[in-house]
């Protein structure tokens, strides 16, 4: 009788150990869990800043460099008036300038643009195959 006490004592250790084993592994995937959530959090925080930043460097990029195409363009027409170019010719040879540097940035954008962005994502949740791959 004693053997048999001893032996469920055992065993009920053991359904105890088993059962604090599986509350700990539980415990710790909470905790890994609330680890890469944490993580995922700060990682956007930090991507959201420096997207910030590097749109904030794009925008004074683009105003430095219209400054910069509007002198050409004005240096351009002063050089045109010192020859003799009437005003309307100046004018039209200044607008021509802008219409071939909007020409030339829009079939730039133009080629950028083949492609949708998440392209590869929205292929994928539609279940279609990748580029150059066959069902």
């Amino acid at each position: 009788m004693a053997g048999r006490r001893a032996a469920s004592a055992g065993a009920a250790g053991g359904r105890a150990s088993a059962g604090e084993s599986i509350v700990t592994l539980f415990g710790r995937a909470r905790r890994l869990a609330g680890d890469l959530l944490l993580l995922a959090v700060l990682d956007a925080r930090y991507s959201a800043r420096r997207a910030i930043e590097i749109v904030c460097v794009v925008v004074v990029t683009s105003v430095l460099l219209v400054t910069a195409w509007l002198a050409l363009v004005v240096a351009a027409s002063g050089w045109l008036l010192g020859a003799g170019v009437s005003w309307p010719m100046v004018l039209m040879v200044a607008a021509g300038l802008n219409v071939v540097a909007a020409l030339a940035a829009a079939a730039w954008l133009r080629r950028r643009l083949d492609e949708l962005p998440f392209a590869a994502t929205l292929r994928q949740l539609r279940g279609e195959p990748a580029e150059g791959e066959t069902l």
